[in-house]
Parts: structure tokens; sequence; C-alpha cells
């Protein structure tokens, strides 16, 4: 019997995404590969893990076990693999994952600090949306992510970095015709709102904000990127709401863009950094939580957000 880590892994993705195809992707592997490995660590066990059906797989009793077990084994070696990386705080390799409302902002004025406190210091990003970075935080794949919170996850730190607020943005010619001191996010006409894709946890929390049922909004308008969003917004497609981290880069590329602050109490989420509740912490996530809050404070004093309120309407 020859049972692999990366068979366990793979069994440990089928069962958190219930499908071959996302598990594969998961995984950064074909779903031929997975499904291989799959068939056998069965073969292996000789016993049955998983039901193929057509749209879904389910896991067997059998199956469901192994699973437990797998995902406390892999706990242990990934510790095993942070106690041999670290030392003596934040050194040697570092995997940090960030979501794209946070990484194009956050990065450029994070990534010099990090490279001046260690230029030794190995390191991976990975911008991914919320789920594929908690996927990969319990993998090992990552040592931190960046990410809303709560994560809602028992099984992870959280270390508050920042808060976001959210901004209404809208061409200037439409911004006009709105007055700061009364704009408020559920006003808002679903019809005029342009969100990013699903699967964005911006998405969710702009809809939650504006108490916007996912119905009514456009479908027909949607975009895979804060920048992409700025740009249709400032071309009189609608409006958005904006992350203020994300301002002293969006208003910079569009000119005719305007931006308005809501009436108090203003909107807004809470960026922050997670790690594996078992990882080995001797002092690298604190200094990683310092060095990312230090880089947000920078990107929000570029955004120049409190010079909103001295100009006319609010608009920058």
């Amino acid at each position: 019997m020859n049972i692999t880590l990366r068979q366990l892994r793979y069994l440990m993705a089928l069962m958190d995404e219930g499908h071959f195809g996302r598990a594969a992707e998961a995984c950064s592997v074909s779903q031929p590969a997975l499904s291989v490995q799959i068939r056998d660590l069965e073969a292996n066990l000789g016993a049955k893990l998983v039901e193929r059906h057509t749209r879904e797989v389910r896991m067997t009793p059998m199956g469901r076990e192994v699973a437990r077990r797998a995902r406390r084994i892999l706990d242990e070696v990934a510790e095993i693999e942070q106690r041999a990386r670290w030392d003596k705080g934040l050194a040697g390799q570092l995997a940090l994952g960030l979501i794209p409302t946070v990484a194009p902002y956050l990065l450029p004025l994070a990534l010099p600090r990090l490279r001046a406190r260690n230029l030794r210091l190995d390191l991976g990003i990975r911008e991914a949306t919320t789920h594929h970075l908690l996927g990969e935080l319990r993998e090992g794949r990552l040592d931190a992510a960046v990410v809303a919170l709560p994560a809602g996850e028992d099984d992870l730190v959280e270390l508050p970095l920042f808060e976001d607020r959210f901004l209404l943005a809208a061409s200037r010619a439409r911004a006009e015709d709105l007055s700061a001191e009364h704009v408020r996010p559920e006003h808002i006409d679903p019809e005029q709102l342009l969100l990013l894709d699903e699967g964005h946890c911006l998405t969710d929390q702009a809809l939650e904000v504006c108490s916007i049922n996912r119905r009514s909004l456009r479908t027909d308008l949607r975009a895979a990127s804060l920048s992409t969003l700025s740009r249709l917004v400032e071309g009189g497609f609608g409006m958005t709401l904006l992350p203020e981290i994300s301002l002293w880069v969006e208003t910079a590329a569009a000119p005719n863009l305007a931006v308005l602050r809501f009436a108090a109490p203003e909107p807004s989420r809470t960026i922050g950094l997670v790690r594996r509740r078992l990882s080995v912490d001797d002092g690298w996530f604190t200094d990683l939580g310092d060095t990312l809050r230090a880089s947000a404070a920078e990107a929000l004093e570029r955004s120049g957000v409190e010079r909103i309120a001295a100009m006319k309407h609010g608009m920058i």
C-alpha cells in the first residue's frame, strides 16, 4: 500500500468542492489527473471513497472517514513544513494570498516594505477570491491571506488590519445630480448599480449594504476587476461602490470618475489577515500584519478621501 500526500490533498479538495472539475481547478491540475489519483487511492485502500454522479460526487462513509483523518495528517505536515521554514519572525518563505479588491492597491506599497525587512525573503503571491484563498490556506499552500472579516472559519486566526469604507462612484455628469449630504446606500437604484462578477465577496457586501436583491441587478454589465468597473462607470453606464483603498489607483486612471461619500454612518468592511490556527507563529504573523497595516494606511492617505468633505458635492 502506497498512499501519498497528493492523493490525500486531492481527496480533501473533492470533499470540499463536491465536483471533480472544481476540485481539479482548486488543486491546479487537470481533471483526469485528479481522477486517476482518487482511483489509485481507492485501489490502495480496497474501498470505494466517492460515489460518482453526473453533476456531483458524494463521499461514502469510508470516504468521509478517510477525509477526516487526511485533514489531520495534512495539518501536521503543514506544521512541520512551517517549523522548517520560519526562523525568528518574518523570514524564509512566505506564500501570501489576497482578494482581488485589495491586492492591486495594497501590494505596490507592501512589497517594498517586505523586501526592506528581509532581502532573502522568498515571497509568493496569490490573488484569488476568498473561497479559493481559504481553501488553499487549509491545504497549506498559503501561509496567510488578506480577506474581508469575519472569515467565518473556526480553524483560522484573524488579525484585523484596517477599516475600508465604501464610496459611491459615478460619472461626473451623473454625480452633479446627487447631493453628498443625502446619499444613502438604500436609495441606490438597483438598475443603475454595477458590480463585479459573482464569486467576489465585494459583490455580496455591496448587495447587503444597499439592501438589494441579486435578482434585481443588471446582468448584462458585469466586470472581473474594479478597474474595468470604474471605466464602465466613468463612461456613464451606471454607478458602483468602490472600496476606499482603491481610490488612489482608480481615480488617477479615470479623470471623469466622481466619488461621493455616503451620509453617516458610512458603510465599510473590515480587511484582515488570516492564518491556520494550527500553523506555527513565532512572530511572523504579527510582523506581517504590522507591515500590511502600515501599507494600507499609506494607500488610504494617498486616496485622499478626507478631501472629499471639503469639496463641492463631495466629488474628487
